[in-house]
């Protein structure tokens, strides 16, 4: 079977720390399936901490590393659908830049795209960690099969983000990456889904993800619940969701954005993981 060509595509904004961001690029970079390219798009300008790691970065690996800046910062979503349309490659990983690839993540996942020519989407599991990868404390785990994950869409996001490889031509047929404040992942899965991708989860942990206190934070306050609010009223106006998909998950995402930060930390832990 021939292979694909392979891009991996993250966003960087220069509240990022550019030591996580050198563990991220080193877990892709030293896959055992090496990838064809590593496209990083500079949303907005960045710190003199964060162009020096890059430019280290390209004279490590010279180049694999493309780098695209912006010279405002659009937003993440906004930031995603410019790499998207920059990508070389049919195949395109995404990746965040504070987590850590497993090391036989790209080629596990190429694997699936090889055995199935009709998937256009592939993710997995994560495991969840506050400072030490050796030491995760919960797993995030996924449907499995393309009826699972179009049953779970409905209600929660059935992807892992960081895990994500699919293809440039089902993304771009679905209309790309859209601005959409920490649902712009979301959305792009629906819109993929109504335009008949097949979508799958690999049984298997692709990534380890740093969470930290600031994620439960993230998550609070009422506008977060507004930008969350926002893009579901975008599903519901394009049938993706039913009405009482959208009332249950609003009730939902309200009671978790209220509650103290330490509440809100424990239902992630121990009520939303593993």
């Amino acid at each position: 079977m021939e292979k694909y060509g392979i891009s991996v595509l993250l966003s960087v904004y220069k509240k990022e720390n550019a030591e996580y961001l050198r563990g991220a690029i080193y877990s892709i970079a030293r896959q055992t399936r090496i990838v064809d390219e590593i496209v990083i798009v500079e949303d907005g300008p960045l710190t003199d901490t964060l162009y020096a790691e890059l430019e280290y970065l390209e004279e490590r690996f010279g180049r694999l590393i493309k780098r695209y800046p912006l010279k405002s910062n659009v937003g993440l979503g906004l930031a995603l659908k410019y790499g998207v349309e920059r990508c070389a490659n049919e195949l395109i990983a995404r990746m965040d830049t504070d987590d850590i690839a497993i090391s036989n993540r790209i080629e596990v996942q190429e694997k699936a795209f090889l055995e199935d020519p009709f998937l256009d989407i592939v993710g997995g599991h994560i495991e969840e960690f506050d400072t030490d990868p050796e030491n995760p404390h919960s797993k995030r785990l996924v449907p499995l099969s393309h009826a699972e994950i179009v049953k779970y869409q409905k209600k929660r996001s059935a992807f892992n983000h960081m895990t994500v490889m699919f293809r440039k031509s089902a993304v771009l047929r679905a209309g790309n990456y859209e601005d959409g404040l920490y649902m712009e992942d979301d959305l792009l899965w629906h819109n993929m889904i109504a335009t008949f991708s097949k979508t799958k989860n690999i049984d298997m942990i692709l990534c380890k993800v740093r969470v930290g206190n600031g994620m439960y934070e993230r998550r609070g306050g009422l506008d977060y619940f507004e930008y969350y609010k926002e893009a579901r009223e975008k599903m519901l106006a394009r049938k993706q969701i039913s009405y009482k998909d959208y009332i249950l998950s609003l009730a939902i995402q309200l009671g978790v954005a209220i509650v103290p930060n330490n509440a809100r930390e424990f239902i992630f832990k121990k009520l939303l993981r593993k």
